[in-house]
């Protein structure tokens, strides 16, 4: 548990990091969704659930997509 204090003590100290942090992390998930009209994912273990997010991260990092 000490990890968890630790991050939970530095959000205290700056409540504004979470917001910043989940304001640059979303962008990128709504584009693969919005792209692949990705609702849901097709897979239903974990690591095809892996497998499958992979595949469209990269393809949104991919140049010319």
């Amino acid at each position: 548990m000490f990890v968890l204090e630790a991050v939970q003590r530095r959000l205290d100290l700056n409540p504004g990091a979470m917001r910043q942090r989940r304001e640059v992390v979303e962008h990128p998930f709504g584009m693969i969704k919005r792209r692949v009209g990705a609702t849901h994912f097709l897979m239903k273990r974990l690591p095809e659930v892996r497998g499958e997010m992979a595949l469209h991260v990269l393809a949104y990092n991919s140049p010319g997509c």
